[in-house]
């Protein structure tokens, strides 16, 4: 799995300021739970200074999405609207003592809930930029205008570059030709050459099968590291008058289920994300983490 910095792993497992928020005044929400990350962004700004007073986050993505957020909510407050708007996603990422390039579109997506939060706090309609025809990928829904502001802000080379930044080209990969396109004129910009033979050489490199330290387990093996993950976790949640236990396992699906306080937290969406990204971590394989009945089983 990737290689996670110390900050990023406080971030996620102590997420600083995930809540919703009743008095916020400004929100921002980016992404799709269909594309797998998704931010709303709250902010409670002062009408007279426009400093945020307060912020948080609510999302549904990986450890990096949660990290990135968390961080980034601490960065802004205290800021004037104007001054937070400075902060850029590689800011984040330096706050975060680094993130893996695989997870550098999570800062992106940060950067985007907070225009998007700020345009809303004024009464403008914020809008990623989508023009007719100007949509590169479309599994993920990224357009050229994002593409190109990405590659500028923070000096792509490669289009495994723009899919760690941005996601595009990170599914059937019909759009590279459209992002090696982009590449070409913004580097051209300066001086320089788009290198296509490089670049697909470091994409054609980045596909290739890795050692996956999960694969070859006994099945055994995989449910006793599964639940060494439940047990882990159990005393936090615990203390906080909730508990997790392990219902079933049906390939790369873990069926849970969430009791006490737990059951009706506005946070159990960040919970099973957090056991998830632990079990991932552990077993070195995807799986997919689901809450279910503790009667219900696999059926459900």
């Amino acid at each position: 799995m990737w290689d996670y910095s110390e900050t990023v792993k406080e971030h996620f497992f102590n997420p600083k300021n995930a809540r919703g928020m009743d008095d916020a005044n400004a929100i921002g929400d980016v992404g799709s739970i269909q594309c797998g990350d998704a931010l709303r962004l709250t902010l409670k700004v002062d009408p007279e200074s426009e400093v945020i007073q307060d912020a948080a986050f609510q999302t549904f993505g990986c450890g990096s999405a949660i990290a990135s957020s968390s961080v980034l909510t601490e960065i802004i407050k205290g800021k004037t609207l104007d001054e937070a708007l400075l902060v850029t996603n590689q800011d984040i990422a330096d706050q975060l003592d680094g993130l893996p390039p695989e997870k550098m579109h999570c800062s992106v997506m940060g950067r985007e809930a907070l225009q998007a939060a700020v345009a809303n706090y004024r009464g403008e309609e914020w809008s990623d930029d989508h023009e007719e025809g100007a949509l590169i990928c479309k599994c993920f829904a990224v357009d050229a205008v994002m593409i190109e502001e990405t590659v500028r802000a923070n000096n792509l080379r490669t289009v495994e570059d723009v899919t760690n930044y941005t996601k595009a080209g990170g599914g059937c990969s019909a759009c590279h030709e459209g992002i090696e396109e982009i590449l070409t004129r913004v580097l051209a910009e300066t001086g320089e050459a788009f290198n296509a033979r490089a670049s697909r050489r470091k994409l054609d490199e980045a596909k290739e099968p890795k050692q996956v330290p999960g694969k070859g387990m006994s099945n055994l093996e995989r449910i006793r590291r599964i639940e060494r993950v439940i047990e882990a976790v159990r005393p936090q949640l615990q203390r906080d008058r909730g508990d997790v236990t392990l219902v079933d396992v049906d390939g790369d699906t873990v069926f849970i289920n969430l009791v006490g306080a737990c059951s009706g937290c506005q946070m159990a969406s960040l919970t099973i994300s957090g056991i998830q990204q632990q079990m991932m971590e552990d077993l070195g394989e995807f799986v997919r983490v689901v809450p279910v009945p503790a009667k219900a089983g696999v059926a459900a």
